[in-house]
């Protein structure tokens, strides 16, 4: 087969999502449930103790593209959750913080859904002996809970989450998990994702085959030079391009 292996992108790529973590009734609702454990924050300053905590974290990191799906992948997020309490002198573990977390991101989404067809495309290819695995810039308490509910979590081989790497693509790095750990050849590998350069650059760089799929909420770039460019959300021909012999 033409494709042996095929690593998937996440948000964009196989899942819709939009969130806004700049909505008043998000932080309403963040500071009501610190204050009932004991952190007492108005919503105005809890917003902006977490986005100082957060870019306290990022120093030092090498920040590409922060989208609004993707919130800040190259830290951990529980931390920062974690930091929220101590900053009020409660001495929170990092399961409360991780639940701050789940709670956050609950608030912030306005829909989650799979694109049509994702979870058939993934079973088909698993079924035609293709190895699936995804690669996404993503928060581990965010997504892990996300894939489950969204009945897709078993459908994969292998999962890469970025916040447990502390690198996310299109770093060669985080790149180059999937393939060493399931000793994957770079040319029997192809990466399907709807962002230009973390997706279809960064595998490019590694000699991986590329399909790029301008989704609803794919960054405002021009066209990648991919080996296949979709101009529109079409998993039906994304499972067409990768079944291919």
């Amino acid at each position: 087969m033409r494709y042996p292996n095929c690593i998937f992108d996440l948000y964009g790529t196989l899942v819709d999502i939009h969130t806004d973590e700049n909505k008043p009734e998000l932080w309403s609702r963040m500071a009501q449930w610190y204050r009932e454990r004991g952190a007492c924050y108005t919503p105005e300053e809890l917003q902006q103790a977490y986005q100082r905590c957060v870019r306290q974290r990022e120093q030092g990191t090498n920040v590409l593209r922060k989208d609004a799906h993707e919130a800040h992948p190259e830290i951990q997020l529980e931390y920062v959750f974690q930091e929220l309490f101590q900053e009020k002198g409660v001495d929170a573990s990092i399961a409360m913080a991780a639940e701050a977390g789940g709670q956050f991101r609950e608030a912030s989404i306005d829909y989650i859904r799979l694109y049509d067809g994702a979870a058939e495309l993934l079973n088909a290819l698993r079924a035609n002996g293709q190895g699936v695995h995804l690669l996404s810039n993503a928060q581990r308490i965010f997504t892990e809970c996300e894939l489950r509910m969204l009945g897709i979590e078993t459908l994969f081989d292998s999962i890469y989450l970025s916040s447990d790497y502390g690198c996310k693509k299109p770093d060669r790095r985080f790149f180059e998990l999937p393939l060493k750990e399931n000793g994957i050849r770079p040319e029997d590998a192809v990466m399907i994702g709807n962002d230009g350069v973390c997706d279809i650059q960064g595998a490019k760089a590694l000699g991986i085959a590329t399909v790029y799929i301008h989704s609803n909420i794919s960054p405002d770039e021009p066209m990648p030079e991919a080996d296949y460019v979709l101009e529109k959300m079409d998993l039906a021909r994304v499972r067409e391009i990768l079944m291919q012999k």
